[in-house]
């Protein structure tokens, strides 16, 4: 009898755990698979938005930069030197050729607005300071924005230019030609002293032709500034068939 007694006692302590341990078990189970599931599903959907801002963004910015382009380009060839249109239009006023940023043509458009320039262009500024457009003729600073990631991302190989690379901008009847002499890789987004119409910060002192390159900095932040000093070398005429000056060549 007693080792029956002792049988018995070793076989409820090796049994099936109570009830509502295993109930505890597989709440706890469930509720990290849950969790687990939720994780993945917020991972593809920041995925997808990582993708949609810093990929799609940019193609549809690109066919729409693209068209106007066009449409620019169709105004230009119908129309008269010197005629209407050719100072400002609808749809831009130039196109800017920078090689070290090997992104083409960008097209120039009135306004820094993220109306503007998330049509994948590059806007000249008409506010805080008011740019000079060198079609004017008057001494003054030309200066520009557009996007370093996302909607085209225009400006997104800032980085790459140094002092000498060549700026040109391109009009109806003239191509400006400047030369990069000052670069300030980090500045305060309210720095407003680097658009002045003589943008001192550079080191220059007296009035000029200027044109500077503003964008936002780190990669994929809007924290600071990058900015892009040039000072205008020469003008050159268009001629019939549109021979690009020797530095885009």
């Amino acid at each position: 009898m007693a080792a029956t007694t002792d049988d018995t006692a070793e076989h409820t302590d090796d049994g099936p755990a109570p009830r509502s341990r295993r109930r505890g078990g597989g709440r706890l189970a469930l509720a990290v698979s849950v969790f687990g599931e939720l994780l993945i599903t917020a991972g593809l959907v920041l995925g997808l938005f990582v993708v949609y801002s810093l990929w799609w963004t940019n193609v549809i910015a690109d066919r729409k930069a693209d068209r106007q382009g066009h449409r620019i380009r169709d105004e230009w060839a119908h129309s008269a030197p010197g005629g209407p249109g050719a100072l400002d239009t609808k749809d831009g006023i130039g196109f800017l050729h920078v090689p070290a940023m090997n992104n083409g043509e960008v097209l120039v458009k009135k306004g820094t607005s993220t109306d503007v320039l998330n049509d994948g262009v590059a806007g000249y500024y008409i506010d805080p300071v008011k740019a000079t457009l060198p079609m004017t003729g008057k001494a003054g600073n030309f200066t520009l924005a557009a996007h370093r990631d996302g909607h085209g991302a225009k400006f997104h190989n800032i980085d790459k230019i140094e002092k000498g690379d060549p700026i040109v901008f391109e009009t109806r009847d003239k191509w400006y030609v400047y030369k990069v002499y000052d670069i300030l890789p980090e500045t305060s987004k309210f720095n407003v002293k680097v658009l002045t119409q003589v943008p001192k910060e550079s080191g220059v002192t007296k009035p000029g032709h200027y044109i500077t390159l503003t964008t936002c900095t780190p990669v994929y932040t809007s924290r600071y500034r990058y900015v892009v000093w040039g000072e205008l070398v020469r003008v050159q005429q268009v001629d019939s068939k549109r021979t690009p000056p020797k530095e885009l060549r």
